[in-house]
């Protein structure tokens, strides 16, 4: 399963930092990445991390937030800096891992997290 942890309430231009982890029997991930949605809206990529280190963000969060790994731990991070309010949404992790070395990568999501940023 896959767990998120560190949402909360901050005042705009705060930052805030997100942490995911992994757990259970799996092969090998071969990437992580945060999704988010707000109210009303759909689910929406933010950034990704793949297991060689690649890192892709969405153009909103682009120079604002960063994503970084523990892979040998299975843990993803998101440090979020200069919050906006259009930030605000419940932040989703999500790990794509092969269960055996024959088999494709299957996605395993977490329940969220909420962030929220408000004066």
């Amino acid at each position: 399963r896959v767990v998120e942890s560190g949402g909360g309430l901050v005042q705009p231009g705060e930052s805030l930092r997100l942490s995911c982890t992994a757990h259970g029997l799996f092969f090998s991930i071969t990437s992580m990445a945060w999704y988010r949605q707000a109210p009303g809206k759909e689910r929406e990529f933010v950034a990704s991390i793949s297991t060689d280190g690649t890192t892709t963000y969405a153009d909103s969060v682009k120079g604002r937030f960063t994503i970084s790994e523990e892979n040998a731990r299975g843990t993803v991070y998101l440090q979020m800096s200069s919050l906006k309010p259009e930030d605000t949404a419940v932040y989703y992790c999500s790990c794509d891992s092969k269960r055996t070395i024959l088999s494709s990568p299957l996605r395993d999501w977490g329940q969220g997290t909420q962030v929220t940023v408000s004066s």
